[in-house]
């Protein structure tokens, strides 16, 4: 029976039904470069599925027998795509699955800030509402105003309808190419970077986190903003330099902020963005309902199931390994 490794996050149904046709070992909580069982079990794995194990040359001389690496994610800045390519082992991702899901949190994270939510559910809460409310307690109008949007993907594509449909806000984009239906379909205005910043009420970026984008929004582009505008983190962590972000909340270079994402994971107790008023943090839970993540794991299941039985796996993230694999055959 084969050898698969079950890490950190893959829902029971998926799970269990793996177990009745695989020799499947879960882990969770550990530290899988010094976990002996882990070390064990991964010699003899012929395929992992989870989220957020590094997949690294140090693990990979630990895998003699790995075919292929499924993420339950879309993001898949775990992997070490070079030397899986030089392995030949076969890396998936979930794609498009949770398009909808993350583009409902930012967009939700993105009116809490701009209304203030977090901070006067606390207000009210705290039994601080013993009179009429005055103008230091107001939020600002999200509809009508201009969203820049960075990264025009699904998920990008999906906060650009609900802005226009929605809210009637102006949209705004960057992304390596122009998207012509998205500028017909939602009136939307392909400008640089520095352009984007400048001119948008909301800055949203949605952008995957690669060598490119990594610590692409920092001090400078801070300061491009306008100091009324609010700027919403929905791709990674460390896509922004989280230091400079602080700073430009704490000098007034940008009213708000709402994050979804850290530069580590879990933030650290006493990071500044906690103790912020005008500023909504969640704990990475873009994607996180019942419906869609049990839709990724199913989805994972499928790509792994594939790779180990011979078949191309529906969410390849390099179709060039599937090649290599199947020359000649």
């Amino acid at each position: 029976m084969r050898k698969v490794i079950a890490y950190e996050r893959v829902e029971k149904p998926v799970l269990e039904d793996l177990q009745k046709k695989y020799d499947v070992h879960f882990f969770k909580n550990i530290d899988p470069k010094t976990d002996p069982e882990f070390l064990k079990h991964l010699h003899q794995a012929e395929g992992i599925i989870g989220l957020d194990l590094p997949v690294d040359h140090e693990l990979l001389e630990n895998a003699p027998n790995l075919k292929i690496v499924s993420n339950v994610s879309v993001g898949y800045n775990n992997f070490d795509l070079e030397q899986l390519d030089k392995r030949n082992i076969m890396a998936t991702n979930t794609p498009g699955i949770l398009t909808d899901t993350v583009a409902d949190t930012v967009f939700g994270i993105l009116i809490a800030t701009a209304r203030r939510i977090p901070e006067l559910d606390h207000f009210v809460k705290d039994g601080q509402w013993d009179q009429n409310i005055e103008s230091k307690h107001f939020g600002i109008d999200v509809h009508h105003k201009t969203l820049g949007i960075i990264g025009m993907g699904r998920i990008g594509q999906a906060i650009a309808k609900r802005a226009h449909f929605g809210f009637d806000m102006d949209i705004v984009y960057h992304s390596r190419t122009r998207k012509p239906e998205v500028e017909e379909t939602y009136h939307a205005t392909y400008a640089s970077l520095d352009e984007l910043l400048t001119q948008s009420d909301f800055v949203c970026l949605i952008t995957p986190l690669t060598p490119e984008t990594e610590g692409m929004i920092g001090k400078r582009e801070f300061e491009l903003m306008k100091k009324s505008g609010i700027f919403i983190n929905g791709s990674r962590g460390k896509t922004i330099v989280e230091q400079d972000l602080i700073d430009a909340l704490t000098n007034g270079e940008i009213a708000a902020a709402g994050v979804d994402v850290f530069e580590k994971e879990p933030t650290d107790p006493d990071n500044p963005l906690l103790k912020m008023k005008n500023t909504v943090t969640l704990p990475h839970v873009g994607s996180s309902t019942h419906e869609t993540e049990l839709k990724m794991s199913e989805l994972a299941a499928t790509n792994l199931e594939k790779g180990l039985n011979g078949g191309k796996p529906p969410n390849l993230i390099d179709p060039e390994v599937w090649k290599q694999l199947h020359k000649g055959s």
